[in-house]
């Protein structure tokens, strides 16, 4: 084996995918399969899109399989991460990669949707995060939990305030489990993304608006979906990120490092 696959490998690791299904998700999905992990794709209401990327896995010889769990239930959650754990037998890599967004301006916000977005992008990734950590100090060998968050976690856009605090809240528990989980060697890092826009998504951003994103972004572009893969498979590898925990890392085109 080659330096490099050995560093970034991921073979006999079994990876969860949290909100898997969607288009994001589904790129860091298959990216874990092609590094060699055995990868279960979750969803919630969406399985096409989780069979399609599980058949991606496949064709690229690795080993997927789709899991159904409500990402904002704690039992339900346990019992699609059990799923894995008798299929499998293990589970070394967690993504939290579930989230819901709205445009809503501040005094128009319920908290029906206020519940919502903060149950789904927040509170689902703390149960997830504790049930597979619970599983991880079993095998007693370590692993990596890895949490979505968002540039606007960091930076506030204009209509999108409950999702940006649900994603700062992330960052903040990132580094409290990190912090408390690292005696069982599983390491706790949060990816903050900056636009990266599936295509359904940018048909409707005007021109005004990608104008505003492009100018407050030194790349002057969206991010594509497989800019996402090294990161992960980088925070993924026990080896390549053996000494990296607590950390939020910004992969945004120079977003978050803009003023003006």
């Amino acid at each position: 084996m080659s330096y490099l696959n050995g560093l970034f490998s991921l073979e006999g690791k079994v990876a969860m995918v949290i909100g898997g299904s969607g288009v994001l998700g589904g790129e860091m999905s298959v990216a874990l399969g092609k590094a060699g992990a055995k990868t279960a794709v979750f969803y919630s209401g969406n399985r096409d899109g989780a069979e399609e990327h599980v058949q991606k896995i496949k064709e690229e010889g690795g080993d997927g399989m789709v899991c159904q769990a409500d990402a904002k239930n704690e039992e339900s959650l346990k019992q699609g991460i059990q799923n894995v754990i008798d299929q499998w037998g293990r589970v070394d890599i967690l993504i939290n990669a579930p989230g819901i967004n709205s445009t809503t301006s501040v005094m128009e916000i319920t908290e029906d949707e206020w519940n919502q977005i903060m149950d789904i992008n927040l509170k689902g990734a703390f149960y997830s995060s504790r049930i597979t950590a619970a599983q991880m100090i079993r095998q007693g060998e370590g692993g990596s939990i890895i949490n979505i968050s968002s540039a606007s976690s960091e930076i506030p856009l204009s209509k999108v305030m409950t999702y940006s605090i649900s994603k700062a809240g992330m960052n903040n528990m990132t580094k409290f489990m990190a912090r408390e989980w690292a005696p069982h060697n599983i390491r706790v890092n949060a990816v903050m993304p900056g636009f990266f826009p599936a295509e359904q998504n940018r048909k409707i951003l005007t021109e005004e608006r990608r104008k505003a994103i492009f100018g407050h972004t030194p790349m002057n572009r969206y991010g594509e979906a497989d800019e996402l893969a090294g990161v992960i498979i980088w925070l993924a590898s026990e080896k390549a990120s053996s000494f990296v925990t607590g950390s939020v890392v910004p992969v945004d085109g120079g977003f978050t490092a803009m003023t003006i």
